[in-house]
């Protein structure tokens, strides 16, 4: 039994930096251990805390027990942030109340360690006291929790009315990631610290789910051309059940950027993967994850006003007679000519994750990658065994939704991001994890 409660000092700490640690604290299970090993958390604690559903409440759920922990418990979690990668947050709780003031508010961001957020556009380069951070609301850092896998009863009752996925592998990925740029031909466009994280988290979470991955760092406009020229090439396509394309840089709607500072146009990329361009695919599902702003403009969010949710006036099917008409007239004049081969759609079977809607920025954190590399990989790992992909997007669109920027005194303060998707799926799409 703990011998007493938390030094008065150490307590006022924690009182003192609720806010902030509610907010940025990353409340995991290496955390709790920590803890749990320095007798600080008995195993009931530790579930109780873990089982709260947001980062939020596992923070407040942990700072309640903490001063009731005894006399240690102060320096045993200074000490297991810092064994967290949150030393930033161990040096504010050590810190001295006359160093408060407004006067060094900016300069302790600066000095410390914080993952930093920024925006994945073209914006005026700033200095570094005016970067902002993130503060992750719902979310922690990617989770390298394996990928759970599908079980044989779901499988045997999803796979009829799903795309075939049991190809092994399921199939090729492509990963392009832009991280660094060049000076001289593109100086308006700033490193993107923190794209090699998320570059990493997709070549893990996708050869986790039995696709085989290439990943191509900091090309040229042109020679991203010719690498997805290449891709779309691949003879062994023919013996694979679907692809995926992930784009990652500096952008525009409609585009991203090369090193060199010229565009590649995204529909010249889903135009390499239409049924006329890329015959071994067609029938396939075609995957493709866009991490890049869509314009300049900051979400700055609106409070939601109190009372229920206002639900979406019916949408009406508007019917073109004149076309349906005459496509039976066709099928009549077709009389004795015979069958003719069935056709395709110029495009179909695509389905495309964007991290932020049309004219808005999307959001990189500095250390952690971005925030829909975050939620798609947490989703992927979490969700892809019984979950088909349109659904998982759903769930990354809630989870982006919770998220907001947090930069006291700074124009990106609580700032939002919203990703969407757009899909020319046919079927339900299943990737059935693990399942042979």
């Amino acid at each position: 039994m703990l011998e007493c409660g938390m030094l008065e000092r150490d307590r006022q700490a924690l009182r003192r930096r609720s806010v902030v640690l509610c907010k940025q604290m990353v409340v995991d299970e290496l955390l709790i251990q920590s803890l749990q090993a320095d007798n600080i958390l008995t195993e009931g604690m530790a579930d109780n805390i873990m089982a709260e559903q947001t980062a939020q409440k596992r923070s407040f759920r942990l700072l309640q027990l903490l001063p009731k922990r005894g006399p240690r418990a102060f320096s045993s979690f200074c000490s297991a942030l810092r064994d967290t990668e949150q030393q930033h947050l161990g040096d504010l709780l050590t810190q001295s109340p006359e160093k408060d003031g407004k006067e060094t508010h900016l300069e302790r961001y600066e000095d410390s360690s914080v993952p930093l957020s920024t925006q994945e556009g073209i914006v005026a380069k700033r200095a570094r006291t005016q970067e902002f951070m993130e503060c992750s609301l719902d979310a922690d850092s990617p989770i390298n929790t394996p990928v759970l896998a599908c079980t044989r009863d779901f499988y045997l009752s999803h796979c009829q009315q799903s795309y075939r996925m049991n190809s092994l592998p399921r199939g090729f990925a492509l990963v392009i990631s832009n991280v660094t740029f060049d000076p001289c031909a593109a100086p308006d466009l700033d490193p993107r610290k923190g794209g090699e994280v998320d570059d990493e988290v997709l070549r893990k979470v996708f050869t986790e789910l039995d696709y085989v991955v290439t990943v191509h760092r900091d090309l040229t406009a042109q020679g991203m051309r010719t690498c997805i020229e290449n891709f779309c090439r691949r003879p062994d396509h023919r013996t694979m059940d679907s692809c995926v394309v992930c784009l990652l840089s500096h952008g525009v709607e409609g585009g991203v950027y090369g090193t060199d500072g010229q565009l590649l146009q995204l529909d010249w990329v889903f135009e390499a993967f239409d049924n006329a361009h890329c015959p071994l695919l067609q029938n396939k599902p075609k995957m493709f994850f866009i991490q890049a702003c869509r314009g300049e403009e900051m979400d700055c969010g609106v409070e939601q006003i109190d009372g229920p949710v206002r639900t979406c006036s019916p949408s009406c099917e508007q019917r073109d007679a004149g076309r349906e008409g005459q496509g039976d007239a066709d099928s009549r004049q077709r009389g004795d000519m015979g069958r003719p081969r069935i056709k395709l759609p110029q495009r179909s079977d695509m389905i495309c994750g964007y991290a932020s809607l049309k004219g808005t920025a999307a959001m990189r954190n500095t250390k952690r990658g971005s925030w829909f590399i975050q939620e798609l990989n947490t989703a992927l790992r979490l969700h892809a065994r019984d979950t088909h992909l349109a659904d998982i997007l759903v769930q990354v669109n809630g989870r982006i939704k919770e998220r907001e920027g947090y930069a006291p005194g700074t124009a990106h303060h609580r700032c939002k991001e919203m990703s969407e998707f757009t899909s020319s799926l046919c079927k339900d799409l299943f990737l059935f994890p693990k399942y042979q």
